[in-house]
């Protein structure tokens, strides 16, 4: 079974809620540019920032993190 990228993931949250970088990014307490990094696949969210974001959304960490493919 092939892993799914952190950026592949996102990519598809984004997609599936309707959700610009920038709410995202507002949403989470983050800035756009770093939503950004995570989409080009440079860079990762740290504990903290996946924590934020499993609670902004009322999800597990686990569908961010490619555990689980529903959220």
């Amino acid at each position: 079974m092939k892993e799914i990228e952190f950026k592949e993931i996102l990519k598809t949250f984004l997609k599936e809620n309707d959700l610009t970088q920038t709410r995202f990014a507002g949403i989470v307490g983050v800035k756009q540019s770093q939503v950004s990094e995570w989409l080009k696949g440079k860079a990762k969210p740290s504990y903290d920032i996946l924590r934020q974001m499993s609670k902004s959304f009322g999800i597990s960490a686990d569908y961010f993190l490619g555990i689980v493919d529903y959220y």
